[in-house]
């Protein structure tokens, strides 16, 4: 079904008849410049999480604000309300649409800093001889990213990103937690060596996927060194078929094809041998994606979903697909990333479904605005089947008729099992989907949708249709 409920033909032509009056020309408008200017951007305190911003038209007309960083701040739309859930600068939009006497205003831009910082707390320290390597473990209490630096670099050393420290000679190893203003230290001492002896197994392995298609990047949190030198690792699978060597750790190693469906185990090698193979690690990576969905009914804005997932391609298992969907009926007349659009926050993954589309195994992920998939009308007369299944339910709100609409909303991604940042085909587009119940997103009774006539039968209810799907790496 393709329903256009885009009024402004008829009101054009309302207009028209009505300034007629038996001539030929239609009603005079204006196109009149306007400016928009911010005032001073609020400085919000440490772990103040909201704001304020203020922003005037010179035309008078009121302004409509948004977010250019959705995945750090919100801010509504009417009052200029921002709302932050992480230390960065918040990027605010103020856009006018202008009227019969004003063109619209390009929109302006602020940025509003926000910080969060808290206490830095360490796990305990690990226990190093000389040559072992460990992981030091910080945790600031808002959640801003730590770093690490040694403070006794004779003693040990320590990577910036991940705290691994390195023991170099005996003696007390300070370590020091850097996250914002706030700063820590540990301090532990590094004992001699044991006699030489073949490595330990290595402790907290992780896997991730690699830079390229068909990688894995695997490293470790520690290992007891067996008093001498490491000179290298390897990298193994389960099942067998991939192997890799490295003089340092992380190791990359190239899999078959796709590395779906294996573990990997790292094992330390000194001058002595090589030791046992640490636990197998499964694949894990975190991924970002954009889908975007074109909406010929409200250019040149269109829905816009930002999130990201996890993926654990050891089990095939998608989970904590979350983000923020763009209604693209409440935006003005600039596109993303200068929109003023409404965005809505979707964070419960209540589905995934697998599927083999264009010869490519994977899932149809959707994440939901609330925690129930009651979406879309279940009505078998309207079409309706389980309250949210994609062009079911001829787009109606859930409770239809009769019912209150709960204001839920969806978005359905593809994620491809062997390449989840491989560009989707036209097969697997077709089946992204997305539902929008929510305030923004409802035309009397009827929600904003997206689907394709290839995918589900039918295009969206305002002829919006999936466009494009890009996933990153993490």
């Amino acid at each position: 079904m393709r329903r256009s409920t885009n009024p402004v033909p008829l009101l054009l032509t309302a207009l028209a008849i009505a300034a007629l009056g038996g001539c030929n020309e239609g009603p005079r408008i204006e196109a009149r410049p306007q400016v928009i200017t911010f005032a001073p951007a609020p400085s919000p305190a440490v772990n103040q999480s909201s704001a304020t911003v203020s922003a005037t038209a010179s035309s008078g007309l009121p302004v409509r604000y948004s977010t250019r960083t959705p995945l750090l701040c919100s801010v509504d739309g009417a009052s200029g309300v921002v709302s932050a859930t992480a230390s960065g600068a918040c990027t605010v939009a103020a856009g006018q649409s202008g009227d019969a006497t004003y063109a619209a205003a390009f929109p302006a831009t602020q940025d509003v800093t926000f910080r969060f910082q808290g206490v830095i707390t360490f796990d305990p320290a690990p226990s190093l001889g000389v040559y072992d390597q460990g992981t030091v473990r910080a945790v600031e209490s808002a959640g801003l990213p730590v770093g690490y630096a040694s403070a006794t670099a004779a003693t040990c050393s320590v990577d910036a990103a991940t705290g691994l420290a390195v023991a170099i000679a005996t003696g007390d190893c300070t370590i020091v937690a850097s996250a914002g203003d706030v700063h820590a230290s540990l301090t532990f001492a590094i004992t001699a060596p044991p006699a030489p002896q073949v490595p330990g197994a290595p402790s907290g392995v992780t896997a991730t996927a690699g830079g390229l298609p068909a990688t894995v990047t695997v490293r470790m949190g520690g290992v007891q060194a067996g008093g001498s030198p490491l000179a290298g690792f390897t990298v193994t699978s389960s099942p067998p078929g991939v192997t890799a060597t490295g003089a340092t750790q992380p190791v990359t190693a190239t899999c078959p094809s796709s590395c779906t469906g294996y573990r990997f185990t790292l094992a330390a090698t000194n001058a002595v041998g090589t030791g046992p193979a640490s636990a197998p690690a499964e694949l894990v990576t975190r991924y970002d994606v954009v889908t975007v969905f074109r909406e010929p009914d409200t250019q040149p804005n269109d829905s816009i979903f930002i999130g990201s997932y996890a993926f654990n391609a050891s089990t095939g298992v998608v989970s904590d697909l979350h983000g923020r969907l763009s209604e693209a009926m409440t935006g003005g007349p600039v596109p993303y990333p200068d929109d003023t659009m409404t965005w809505l926050d979707l964070g419960h993954q209540l589905s995934a479904l697998p599927v083999t589309l264009d010869g490519a195994d994977g899932w149809l992920v959707t994440t939901f605005r609330h925690g129930t998939t009651d979406t879309l009308s279940s009505d078998p007369r309207f079409g309706g089947t389980d309250g949210w299944a994609p062009g079911s339910g001829s787009a109606l709100h859930w409770g239809f008729p009769g019912g209150a609409n709960p204001g839920n909303a969806y978005v359905r991604i593809f994620v491809d099992a062997a390449e989840p940042t491989a560009a989707p085909t036209p097969g697997q587009i077709a089946k992204l989907a997305y539902a929008d119940c929510a305030p923004g997103g409802m035309m009397g009774a009827t929600c904003m949708t997206g689907t394709s006539e290839a995918g589900y039968g039918t295009v969206g209810s305002m002829g919006g249709y999936p466009l494009s799907q890009v996933t990153t790496r993490r």
